[in-house]
């Protein structure tokens, strides 16, 4: 096929889309299945409509080949997992009893069987549930749930194309199960999970489907030999089968480096390569290999994971290039647009100049769309779009809202003494523990406590006028005293306000800071129905006024004991925004740790001595090349610092961090200089306690004894077992105890109930330890 014809042939595509409806209506069927107000069969018709409202939508915009089999009610590796019949043990009597009710306990677990673990989708906040494998696994088909959407699909007349999580992938993010012996590697089972995967591809293709894709993100990553081989060899059989529709492989997130040569030589038929950020590298790789002749490309030119509009004209000159590199390029986002909020057009908020520079996956579709048709039919056809998007682009970059003198000033000003702590760790922890007197393994929780109906209530009622300022406030310090009352009946030494003022951790701070921009509708899925409003990081920032000293002053005011001052940190602030593109990351953060060293200092200086400046998003902006990571590093512990090194040595800062794979990042874990950090631990085993000591560690550690992404209360003896191994790896005089992570999202039985546990397993621990009496 000649270039002229692929252009001819251009067609518009996604990799997937957002789930939950424009009013989360997923959301609110899971969690009413949950609680038994929502039948199965009402569940799966609230699905199947929202499934049809996407199709149809992505055909209104323009899309002309529509994803299916990305949906899920939980998660797509999940999903995955039991495709191919890699159900846990302790799972399969209620996968077998009720296959809905047992995805859902493999998800979050049981009061008597624990969930499968769960870690972040590469560098996104998308939390997947990790498959759990041993030499003992068999995998067995079960394609029903991808066979039943491309039906569905086709029966509205349109062109699906199915979108499946590729082998190689799937057994790069799995981990050993529990009690398997070590040194055993998933990917040895992939000879046996080949042929598992040929038995779906037949299914699809007997159901009518001309291409499936196949998602190998984890390719991206630097890979050793023996894994390209693999890859080499999943692709080398794939693509050997007959009975198979076309083979569509796809990675995204990054550059493929060496994978690119491996898949340009596979017999599939064709690519989807993203070429946006430093993924745009594979530009010039897929050159090098000497492209796709003869095959199909898709080519993420629109950026699947940002809000903002993309520049036509760039993209058109990328795909030009392309043009001549296969023998058919098609449009796509660079990955699935499951990461951005739905239609911009639900904004009314968000000032009409402003919001011309956002795209949400709506808008997004359009732009494929609009490009493909510029791609095929020539610019002509899309003059109008081409001046408009000039236009929008001029009127961002010539914006004052992206270019502040006074904030630029002072962060050209930073030194590098602004960046470190006055006294060493050492010195510091002899002041803190003489002013804070706690006992060894201290008690604390990570910040929020449940967001009550009463809370959202209060919420609703003050934005829609039903309530004035002074009632509200009155609603919130009411619930300060009974979060405040809990604590100190249940024993916890380190108190905390529980937050009930605050929508999201992050949110809430973006609505304080000038150079945020805050959505109403900008829902985005974060893990099953947890789903989260990332603000727009739309311009240079400042703190205009404190935003948490007063209700954490009033929180210190009814007790004795300390109560934690509670902040995001930058690199969070950052990960769990839609962060402009027009200025390095480096810049932008130190914009933010500066508003936050403001918020730090009038904390200390109201009389906190304890204050937490949370980045539970440090691993999960790690770079996902190793080449990449140092300077990554280097700026993200910069920032911490700079917000956090402006107080006196007795002054205790906490970070917090969650569900990530934190062996990557214990020596940035140290830089950070933290005086207590709490990680994640309960669903890992401890993992990151014997990581922690393995790379001498030597500041106060609090891995997690509670898991708060389950509704199951653990027992005083599971928490103290925990507990137990953490002190194999930890000294007492440096372990706290804590959840996993905050607990926003639970409900308050359960939380008093786990808290208590919590303390109690401290509390029999502690009295066995020599010196438990200082």
């Amino acid at each position: 096929m000649t270039s002229k014809s692929a252009a001819a042939a251009a067609r518009a595509t996604v990799y997937g889309y957002p789930r939950q409806g424009s009013n989360r209506e997923l959301k609110k069927a899971v969690e009413g299945y949950w609680k038994g107000r929502v039948s199965a069969a009402a569940l799966r018709e609230t699905a199947a409509g929202l499934r049809r409202t996407n199709w149809r939508r992505l055909a209104d915009d323009g899309i002309h080949e529509v994803p299916t089999g990305d949906f899920s009610y939980y998660d797509h590796v999940l999903d995955t997992s039991v495709m191919v019949g890699a159900v846990p043990a302790r799972h399969r009597e209620a996968v077998e009893t009720n296959g809905l009710d047992g995805y859902f306990a493999m998800a979050r677990g049981t009061q008597d069987v624990a969930p499968l673990e769960m870690t972040k989708w590469f560098d996104t906040n998308y939390h997947y549930l990790v498959p759990e494998l041993s030499p003992d696994t068999v995998f067995t088909a079960d394609s029903t749930k991808q066979v039943a959407e491309f039906e569905e699909a086709r029966a509205l007349g349109l062109s699906p194309r199915p979108v499946l999580v590729g082998p190689v992938t799937y057994l790069l993010l799995a981990k050993p199960a529990p009690g398997v012996t070590a040194g055993f590697e998933p990917l040895t089972l992939l000879d046996r999970l080949l042929p598992v995967y040929a038995e779906v591809l037949a299914d699809l293709r007997a159901a009518g489907a001309r291409w499936v894709q196949l998602d190998e993100p984890a390719l991206v990553q630097d890979r050793t030999p023996a894994e390209l081989n693999a890859a080499a060899r999943a692709y080398r059989d794939l693509g050997a089968l007959t009975d198979r529709p076309k083979l569509l492989v796809a990675s995204y997130f990054d550059r493929l480096g060496a994978a690119l040569a491996v898949l340009a030589k596979a017999p599939v038929d064709g690519l989807a390569l993203d070429f946006t950020g430093p993924a745009a590298a594979n530009l010039r790789d897929l050159a090098a290999v000497g492209g796709l002749p003869g095959r199909r490309l898709v080519a993420g030119v629109v950026d699947g994971r940002n809000v903002w509009i993309n520049d036509y004209q760039q993209s058109l000159t990328t795909l030009g290039t392309l043009l001549g590199l296969a023998g058919q390029v098609d449009v796509a986002a660079s990955c699935s647009l499951l990461h951005v909020p739905l239609d911009a057009t639900a904004e009314p908020d968000i000032d009409p100049q402003v919001a011309r520079w956002l795209a949400f996956a709506r808008q997004k579709s359009a732009e494929i769309a609009t490009l493909a048709r510029g791609l095929a039919q020539g610019t002509d056809a899309i003059a109008a779009e081409l001046a408009a998007n000039r236009a929008d682009l001029a009127s961002r970059a010539g914006s004052a809202l992206t270019h502040d003198p006074a904030v630029r000033a002072r962060a050209a000003a930073v030194t590098e003494s602004d960046g470190h702590r006055e006294a060493s760790y050492p010195q510091r922890a002899a002041a803190q523990r003489d002013r804070l007197r706690l006992p060894l393994l201290p008690t604390t929780t990570i910040g929020s406590f449940p967001q009550t109906a009463r809370l959202r209530t209060a919420r609703a009622d003050l934005r829609a006028g039903r309530i004035d300022t002074a009632t509200y406030d009155e609603r919130i310090e009411s619930e300060i005293q009974e979060v405040l009352a809990f604590q100190e009946k249940a024993g916890v030494d380190v108190l905390v306000h529980g937050e009930p003022e605050r929508n999201d951790m992050v949110q809430y701070f973006a609505e304080q800071l000038v150079g945020y921009l805050a959505t109403q509708h900008g829902w985005v899925q974060s893990y099953g129905t947890r789903y989260v409003r990332p603000p727009i990081l739309a311009g240079d920032i400042s703190r205009p006024e404190p935003m948490t000293v007063r209700w954490t002053t009033y929180a210190q005011s009814l007790t004795a004991r300390p109560v934690k001052g509670m902040l995001t940190g930058p690199v969070t602030m950052l990960a769990w925004s839609f962060v402009r593109d027009d200025q390095p990351l480096a810049e932008t953060a130190r914009q933010v740790a500066l508003a936050l060293r403001d918020e730090v200092n009038d904390l200390e200086s109201a009389g906190s001595s304890v204050i937490q400046v949370d980045e539970p998003a440090l691993r999960e902006t790690l770079p996902l090349r190793a080449a990449d990571r140092a300077g990554y590093l280097a700026w993200a512990t910069e920032s911490f610092r700079l917000a956090t090194s402006g107080v006196r040595p007795r002054t205790q800062i906490h970070t917090h961090m969650c569900y990530a794979e934190f062996g990557d990042i214990i020596r940035a874990i140290d830089d950070l200089d933290a005086d207590v950090i709490s990680l994640e631990a309960a669903r890992s085993h401890m993992q990151v306690a014997d990581e922690l000591a393995s790379a001498g560690y030597p500041r106060e550690v609090g891995p997690g004894v509670y898991d708060i992404h389950s509704p199951r209360v653990p027992s005083a003896d599971e928490a103290a077992a925990l507990l137990r191994k953490g002190l194999e790896a930890i000294p007492a005089e440096r372990l706290w105890v804590n959840p996993d992570c905050g607990l926003k999202t639970r409900g308050w039985p359960e939380v008093r109930a786990s808290l208590e546990n919590l303390v109690s397993a401290a509390t029999e621990v502690r009295a066995a330890l020599p010196g438990s009496a200082h």
